[in-house]
């Protein structure tokens, strides 16, 4: 029998109407969880959730299953990212189970980075399925209260599934009907890459509410702040994926070089309240990888603090 699982934090206050604000932080190279549990504590007030990334750019880090467990300790509502580059089809229903056992009730369903960015590059990929069967697989243990070999789940997960969307990449055509086919394999809510072409991301916007997928899905536009030109050149010319305009550039590095960071976090700023005024945006992921202690400030100048309380 299927026990109906406790709503996250985030899926109450989507759910309630509100934008919602959700953060991200890496796992530390060790066993050490203090350091998780430092920039959770730095940035818990400010967001509804918090993601905990699975090895990102292919670099061996603690379990994110692990960070989760930690930051449910502590009373954080945690986003599991699962990526579906070192784990068989075995071995993420087992971690699947294993978070629902902590109560994880968030998970974000990846592909992964390849292996070759990261300090393995001879480590194979697994790939025994896809991001999108990744939703499938989740929303059948789920609703279904059963495992993909068939057997019954004796208390199945309840999770609040979710998928990536990047609305940048190439070929820009398949970007929404891929974004469609996620959300039809059961994906509740979506994070973006991060946003620095508004006008291109609200192009995306706009096609995905005439198909009716933002009625769907709740679709959280990532943010990331800029520390300096030279990172926003970086990432304009060599991350693939990534759209950094030049103005974006030439403003950048238009100012000083200690006061390039201040200028990134305006322009994250100014980008946040520009999309509270697109229809469909239900919120905002704001990634600031080792920079989390600026994710107050940021959340701060957008309007977008105090977070509500759902109960």
């Amino acid at each position: 029998m299927k026990t109906p699982a406790t709503p996250s934090n985030l899926e109450k206050v989507l759910c309630a109407g509100h934008l919602a604000v959700t953060s991200e932080c890496g796992p530390p190279r060790g066993t050490d969880p203090e350091d998780i549990l430092k920039k959770a504590r730095a940035i818990r007030d400010f967001v509804d959730a918090i993601n905990i990334t699975d090895n990102q750019t292919s670099v061996t880090r603690m379990c994110s299953l692990a960070s989760c467990a930690h930051l449910r300790n502590m009373g954080v509502d945690a986003v599991l990212q699962m990526v579906t580059r070192d784990r068989n089809r075995i071995a993420l229903q087992s971690d699947i189970l294993g978070a629902a056992s902590f109560d994880i009730h968030n998970i974000l369903c990846l592909s992964g980075d390849h292996q070759s960015f990261g300090d393995c590059a001879a480590g194979q990929n697994v790939h025994d399925i896809d991001s999108m069967q990744l939703i499938q697989l989740v929303r059948m243990m789920c609703d279904e209260g059963r495992l993909l070999g068939g057997g019954e789940i004796s208390r199945p997960p309840g999770m609040f599934v979710g998928a990536a969307a990047n609305p940048f990449a190439e070929p820009h055509k398949i970007r929404v009907p891929r974004l469609a086919k996620k959300i039809a394999a059961g994906a509740r809510f979506i994070q973006t890459q991060c946003i620095y072409n508004v006008e291109r991301f609200i192009e995306w916007m706009n096609e995905a509410r005439d198909r009716g997928l933002t009625e769907q899905a709740w679709i959280l536009a990532g943010v990331t702040p800029l520390k300096s030109a030279g990172m926003a050149k970086y990432m304009k010319n060599r991350v693939p994926g990534m759209d950094v305009p030049d103005d974006v550039v030439k403003r950048m590095a238009g100012v000083p070089k200690e006061k390039q960071a201040e200028e990134g976090i305006t322009i994250c700023v100014e980008t946040i309240q520009r999309l509270k005024e697109v229809p469909g945006v239900a919120g905002f992921h704001v990634m600031a990888i080792e920079w989390e202690e600026k994710v107050p400030e940021i959340v701060e100048r957008a309007g977008l603090h105090p977070r509500p309380s759902v109960g």
